[in-house]
């Protein structure tokens, strides 16, 4: 039996749920607008590299991976950790450290569970916009082998560059890419050397009371292989008040475009970010 099956059953409820409990909560939330402009929170939360301090927790479930229709289960890390330098800089921090559990992806691989490998990216990012009002960071991005199993992580230290690139319009749209590549420099011989590219566009349209829709794609090339994995994410996110603490709830799905191999075919995504704005 596959043993992460339950989720195919709790995700579609739990969806449903969560929005609708979201966008109940934004009218809320508004009244509480003098406190804090949840308009102006929503526009943070699509800028990559906003001064605000969030520690968000991304679920993701993937299915029908491999021959066997595996599962992949994540819980993802992503604190955020802005830091002024001057009064010019800021000094984005932003940390990927994934909690995995995964069956049958590999066809009759069985059930592995754990950490994945960690990718800390750093952005200097100036804290006004420029002229023509685009908002942009760089920096370096490292790849560390933290992973707990071996089907879970590459076994290779990386590092490379990193950057992203943005606009934001009065009238609430967010659009730009976030993009990095890695190289491996050291770690387990036996295993392949890595040669990755990430590109992340994404488009946001702010609606009101907190509420945000979303779009991005998370693809990856892999210089190696030669191939493309080419997830596109759509959802729905909403800032929220739980007793006194800001949080933003996003909910999703996901279908791809292409994989190197066989499947995964689409996945879904909760999320639930706490914010500390100053």
């Amino acid at each position: 039996m596959n043993k992460s099956m339950p989720f195919a059953f709790i995700w579609p409820k739990g969806l449903l749920a969560l929005v609708a409990v979201s966008m109940l909560s934004g009218t809320a939330l508004a009244q509480d607008a003098d406190e804090h402009d949840t308009a102006e929170l929503a526009k943070k939360l699509s800028n990559p590299v906003a001064a605000l301090i969030s520690v968000p927790f991304q679920l993701n479930t993937d299915f029908n991976i491999g021959p066997e229709d595996g599962t992949r289960t994540s819980l993802v890390m992503q604190p955020v950790i802005p830091a002024s330098i001057n009064e010019d800089w800021n000094l984005i921090t932003r940390i990927v450290a994934p909690l995995v559990t995964q069956n049958d992806v590999a066809g009759k691989s069985g059930t592995q569970s754990g950490l994945g490998d960690t990718t800390p990216s750093f952005f200097f990012s100036p804290k006004a916009p420029t002229a023509s009002g685009l908002i942009w960071g760089l920096g370096p991005v490292f790849l560390l082998p933290t992973a707990t199993d071996d089907r879970l992580g590459g076994e290779k230290w990386g590092l490379g560059p990193t950057g992203v690139l943005l606009k934001q319009t009065p009238d609430g749209w967010t659009y730009g890419i976030l993009a990095n590549h890695i190289w491996s420099v050291g770690g387990n011989s036996n295993r392949a050397d890595i040669s990755n590219t990430y590109l992340q566009p994404f488009l946001t349209k702010a609606v009101g009371h907190g509420g945000t829709w979303f779009l991005n794609s998370e693809s990856s090339y892999d210089w190696k292989t030669q191939k493309w994995t080419a997830p596109f994410n759509f959802g729905y996110a909403q800032i929220m008040k739980w007793g006194s603490q800001l949080v933003q709830v996003k909910a999703g799905v996901r279908g791809y475009a292409t994989t190197p191999g066989q499947g995964p075919d689409w996945g879904v995504r909760l999320e639930l970010d706490l914010l500390y704005p100053k």
